[in-house]
């Protein structure tokens, strides 16, 4: 047997306070440091000449080779390493180090059998390796041979936490761990302890961004962090070049991807994005050209066409980035993130047959995904679910509010699909999927694969459309046919363009759909709004505490990625909805239409608005100017300065501010509301008036209109207060107190066609509350719309009411007087077993009885020939 070269002994770990100090003042941490502020070239020669003076620590090697490799010097560093593993034979690091080395040089069987020699070194001297750093070395080659994660985790990185506190790097490794898995909780936490053991490290700071995937601002403090460190950390760069291309900034997308070229020629993941920019430009051939540079030596790696295939689903392009996927698992069957992303893209261009079958392979083959786990467990969830067909779309939704708003929500999708698929000379050829989730945590995963986006109401995905239902939204109600009346235009728009439009377009095409289709859906300029537009002018109306928010047209997609609070975001809604508004008004419809015909055949948005308006430099400027001169002119009396006042302040003291400023928003609003809680009602009436008569489409929450009708009430004046609410209900699709006492207000003067169609009004926000069923099968009773009684006793009896013996009773009353006579004996039945001495349920279960003994009269047929 051939002797193995004398190695060192095994070095013990340091204590803190050594490694500490190493870190600081040694020659090898100050090395490291070079590196890690991204001095790779001095790194690297600093490394060369410690090896050259015989220093017998493999970290000279292994920093040397990283550093090589950092510039993309793939030769020079293979051979560094193999220098270095001569010399060290039995270093499990080094061995790690070969693993990076040759698939870098296109050598995947070398790279395996790195991780297989540092298995079999472990495996052959476990007691040599059980320091902390060979514990994560060994943990780390097993997760990328396909070990099981939990055992990993808690049998080399827990135990590297424990044999050396002061260590990062088995926090580091399990972070990354979490990050593989999507389990962003576990690995921030795991992040955020490597940072307190080396705050300098900038791969702690991008593994934080990435852990942060769901807070922009910390994600954005963690990726600043590392920048800051490493202006030249690959990673850090490429991670905003993905971010640049998510908000369309292509511009800046291809600097950093220069950038990132000029310290490593050769990152495959660089020339990767490039190919996803020319994909999207419908440059076929230049993204061909890209992607071979980006596989580079190695023609078979996944991760690069797994990555562009991502990168364009990102995009909404689910069915290019599928076939990326494809392309990915044709070279490695066994490459993970490429069936993740697969199964995802499948389920959201309605594949579904596939899609679910492949996250069961992945939940098999890697229990800890949790991406893989939440979907099969939406899978089992989704098979309780009832499937209402419609015209070429299905409606998938919970049995129970399908019995109760299901034909409903089939309705309003079908005239949806009519409307608009007409009015942009769409074709919908495939099914259309639409899944309405009672739990927003199924929603996210069904959306997502992960709980999370609160502030979503539903999303389109081109044929596939997921939507919080009423249920979820119970607290802050929202109207529910408003939301899937805009999904579902998102779903004509991406057909008419096969998914190639900007968030920002789409977005915006779908709440001016919902404004036209009804006044009081979508948004419209408001006091917020207005302050936002002209902050940015630096008007003096302006609030000087709120950030700016208009965004140019160019570059309106960048608003909707980052923004930096949740009104932000939702005035890019608005925002976007007016540039559809100002294209259609100045150019017409035909202009929009040309555009997205465009945006199909992959032409760049911004090129395609210039063809068909202006040049995209005018569009921005023209646009701005009549934004602006809405926002000056929204209650052109109005006097927009603020109270210098508490939000507690007295009616008093409004009112002395007020004289000063007889026409002001906020000071009429709050003398009002202080009025009203100091229980001046009548004197409340005065300043909310006048606020009204100034800007009479206000009609938020809160508004002037509510306040009055409040006064109103308290007073008993209550035609008046009806005359309020129904102008607030005319310009608010949302509220439904309001329009439960225009209800109460209509039935006690049996005015009941008014509250038949108020209780309609309050199905389209929630139909799973009762009192609107309640009102509607009154006032169908008393409009002897025996039908639309019928429904709404139903109904109620799906909810459990209280009073279950009289809906029963009233049922089968009304089916009776229907003929429907075995169905009607059923419910007085049913109301007896609830209310044993109801005597009014037992005469007519009586009468029934005895209409079903007396037999029907014969008749005669009309002729001879039909009795034949």
């Amino acid at each position: 047997m051939a002797q193995l070269p004398l190695q060192p002994p095994p070095r013990a770990a340091p204590s803190p306070a050594a490694r500490e100090a190493e870190r600081s003042d040694s020659a090898l941490g100050q090395a490291q440091k070079l590196y890690n502020t991204g001095k790779y070239d001095e790194a690297a020669a600093a490394a060369t000449k410690a090896i050259e003076a015989r220093e017998w620590d493999e970290r000279w090697w292994i920093l040397k080779t990283r550093a090589q490799l950092a510039r993309g010097k793939v030769a020079e560093a293979q051979k560094s390493y193999e220098e270095g593993l001569d010399r060290f034979l039995r270093s499990v690091q080094m061995r790690l180090v070969g693993y990076d080395v040759y698939r870098a040089a296109g050598d995947p069987v070398a790279a395996e059998q790195s991780l297989d020699d540092v298995r079999s070194l472990a495996g052959q001297s476990p007691r040599r390796y059980g320091d902390a750093d060979s514990r994560v070395t060994i943990g780390r080659a097993l997760l990328l041979s396909g070990a099981d994660a939990r055992q990993v985790l808690e049998l080399f990185f827990d135990t590297a936490k424990k044999l050396d506190p002061a260590s990062a790097a088995p926090h580091i490794a399990a972070g990354e761990l979490a990050l593989s898995k999507e389990d962003y909780a576990l690995a921030g936490e795991s992040y955020q302890e490597a940072a307190k053991r080396a705050p300098d490290d900038p791969d702690i700071y991008f593994g934080l961004a990435r852990a942060f995937h769901d807070n922009s601002e910390k994600a954005n403090a963690a990726l600043e962090r590392a920048l800051t460190i490493n202006p030249r950390h690959v990673d850090s760069l490429l991670f905003q070049i993905d971010n640049a291309i998510d908000r369309e900034a292509y511009e800046q997308a291809e600097q950093l991807i220069a950038k990132v070229l000029e310290i490593d020629p050769h990152r495959g993941e660089a020339h990767a994005y490039r190919a996803v920019l020319a994909h999207l430009r419908g440059d076929r051939k230049a993204e061909e050209s890209h992607r071979n540079l980006a596989l580079g030596a190695w023609k078979t790696n996944p991760a690069i066409d797994s990555l562009i295939g991502t990168t364009i689903s990102q995009k909404y392009r689910f069915f290019e980035g599928s076939t990326y996927q494809r392309v990915a698992l044709k070279f490695d069957p066994q490459y993970r993130p490429a069936k993740v992303q697969l199964c995802q893209d499948l389920l959201r261009l309605g594949q579904e047959d596939e899609g679910w079958k492949l996250a069961a392979v992945v939940f098999k083959e890697d229990p800890y995904n949790v991406v893989a786990y939440n979907l099969n467990t939406l899978h089992d969830h989704l098979a309780t679910f009832a499937a209402l067909d419609g015209d070429g779309f299905v409606v998938r939704m919970d049995k129970r509010e399908a019995d109760i708003y299901g034909p409903r929500a089939v309705e309003l999708i079908k005239s949806a699909r009519d409307t608009l698929s007409k009015k942009y000379d769409v074709t919908l050829t495939d099914q259309v999927v639409i899944e309405i989730f009672p739990q927003q945590k199924d929603f996210a995963i069904r959306t997502f694969g992960l709980p999370g986006g609160d502030g979503y109401l539903g999303v389109c995905f081109g044929p596939v459309v997921t939507v919080n239902s009423p249920a979820s939204r119970m607290a802050r109600p929202v109207n529910w046919e408003a939301v899937v009346w805009h999904e579902f235009c998102h779903a004509v728009t991406l057909a008419k363009t096969r998914n190639k439009m900007p968030r920002w377009l789409s977005e915006g095409i779908s709440v001016y759909e919902e404004r036209q289709r009804n006044g009081a859906w979508g948004q419209s300029m408001n006091p917020r709004y207005r302050e936002m537009i002209l902050a940015e002018g630096g008007d003096d109306t302006g609030d000087k505490d709120e950030k700016a928010a208009l965004t140019p047209v160019s570059k309106l997609s960048g608003a909707f990625l980052q923004p930096p609070t949740p009104m932000h975001l939702q005035f890019a809604y608005y925002e976007s909805s007016m540039v559809i508004e100002y294209v259609v008004e100045k150019w017409g419809m035909s202009a929009l239409q040309a555009a997205l015909m465009d945006l199909g055949n992959d032409v760049p948005i911004n090129d395609a608005l210039a063809k068909h308006t202006e040049p995209i430099e005018k569009l921005d400027e023209s646009f701005a100017a009549w934004i602006k001169d809405k926002a000056k002119n929204l209650a052109p009396g109005m006097d927009w300065s603020r109270p210098e006042l508490s939000l507690d302040a007295d009616s008093a003291a409004m009112a002395a501010w007020n004289k000063d400023h007889p026409n002001s928003f906020w000071g009429l609003l709050g003398e009002g509301r202080a009025l009203l809680a100091e229980r001046k009602f009548a004197e409340a009436k005065a300043p909310l008036t006048k606020l009204v008569g100034l800007y009479p489409s206000y009609a938020e929450a809160g508004g002037p209109y509510v306040l009055i009708a409040a006064a109103h009430r308290e007073l008993g004046e209550t035609d008046a207060e009806r005359a309020m609410l129904e102008k607030h209900i005319s310009l608010n699709a949302d509220a439904v107190e309001p329009r439960v006492r225009l209800i109460e207000i209509a039935a006690a003067a049996k005015d009941w066609k008014s509250v038949k169609a108020l209780a309609d009004d309050v199905l389209a926000i929630n139909p799973l509350i009762p009192a609107p069923h309640r009102y509607l099968a009154q006032a169908a009773t008393a409009l002897s719309d025996r039908p639309a009684a019928i429904r709404a006793h139903k109904t109620l009896l799906m909810m459990d009411p209280l009073d279950a013996a009289d809906h029963h009773y009233q049922l089968a009353s009304l089916l009776a007087a229907e003929q429907q006579l075995p169905e009607a004996r059923r419910e007085v039945v049913r109301s007896l077993e609830e209310a044993p001495r109801f005597r009014a349920a037992h005469q007519l279960l009586l009468e029934i009885a005895d209409k079903m003994e007396t037999p029907a009269p014969a008749t005669q047929p009309a002729s001879t020939e039909v009795a034949k």
